[in-house]
């Protein structure tokens, strides 16, 4: 029974590391899903084909363990409060995961992490040479079973400071080009459209969403201010307003668009002199402790040996 119990566990830690590792890699598509299914029916040559063919040809991922990180979240999500999902579901909109995670399946995969490094960390203190630690195998069970269950948290966390840089470093120079649109004569919605074709980054997924939200019925000014909510980066959120102001005071949005474009540079400037200046102090540690020993044992192996030989040839031969 023990056996069995660490091998359910042993098979959660695996396929929930698999199934992090694949949403992970996967590229966000800002393509409509109904767009997809379409595409896939005409390339079917029309056909319709069953469900157990559609399920088929999906992936084990997509087949099996999506569902049970599904389910297994469902489970853990009614003793969780509705305010931690609400925040979940807003960091993953942050690290740019919609649509490929939900709070719940992360609920499911940071449960199943959680309850395969319970017993990893309890295989690896039972196997452990001394006693002491064997006796703490509980404890470090434990703590590993925290870090599993922090560890995709972790992950969004740095993702979303990652998507952050993209968006803050791409952000000026998306400012010229609408700034450039505007100028030509194009509305600020046409020149939005002109950023979504000509780019393919994080700035061009975000400014399509509000232009499919304005579609849908949204007001500009709504929509903007939402995009300042899901990004939360102070220079989009100084573009936004600026924005909003123009359109309400009347102000010609191509002056505006160029002054937060100036300003954005300036502080791309300043942030790049400003990791310049951090790069001598980030280098101490690997110079020190990794680079400097190694090349003194480059330089002065070969003079320590002859330096030794010497020495003891003559305490040998009495020279």
């Amino acid at each position: 029974m023990t056996g069995l119990v660490i091998g359910l566990l042993v098979v959660a830690l695996i396929a929930g590391a698999v199934l992090l590792i694949r949403l992970a890699s996967q590229e966000q598509s800002d393509q409509d899903p109904l767009e997809t299914r379409l595409n896939e029916f005409v390339a079917a040559g029309g056909q319709v084909r069953s469900i157990d063919e559609f399920e088929m040809q999906q992936s084990f991922t997509e087949r099996v363990l999506i569902p049970l990180g599904r389910q297994l979240g469902e489970f853990l999500s009614r003793f969780t409060p509705q305010k931690a999902l609400m925040a979940a579901e807003r960091d993953l909109v942050r690290a740019g995961l919609r649509g490929k995670i939900d709070p719940t399946l992360l609920l499911g995969i940071r449960l199943m992490l959680a309850l395969g490094f319970l017993v990893l960390g309890w295989m690896l203190g039972r196997s452990a040479a001394s006693a002491t630690f064997r006796r703490m195998s509980l404890v470090l069970a434990v703590g590993f079973s925290l870090l599993g269950y922090y560890l995709p948290v972790l992950w969004i966390r740095s993702r979303i400071q990652r998507r952050k840089k993209i968006i803050q470093k791409a952000l000026p120079d998306v400012l010229d080009l609408i700034s450039i649109c505007v100028s030509a004569g194009l509305g600020f919605d046409g020149a939005l459209q002109q950023v979504v074709e000509k780019w393919t980054n994080e700035v061009s997924v975000e400014f399509g969403r509000v232009l499919r939200e304005m579609q849908l019925g949204k007001t500009r000014r709504e929509a903007l201010r939402d995009l300042a909510e899901r990004v939360d980066l102070p220079e989009l959120t100084s573009f936004v307003a600026a924005v909003i102001q123009a359109e309400q005071l009347g102000v010609g949005l191509t002056k505006v668009l160029r002054i937060q474009a100036d300003g954005m540079r300036l502080k791309r400037r300043q942030r790049a002199e400003e990791e310049a200046r951090k790069a001598p102090i980030k280098m101490l540690f690997p110079l020190a402790f990794l680079i400097m020993p190694a090349l003194f044992i480059v330089l002065l192996g070969p003079a320590a040996f002859i330096l030794m030989k010497s020495t003891l040839g003559g305490l040998l031969f009495g020279g």
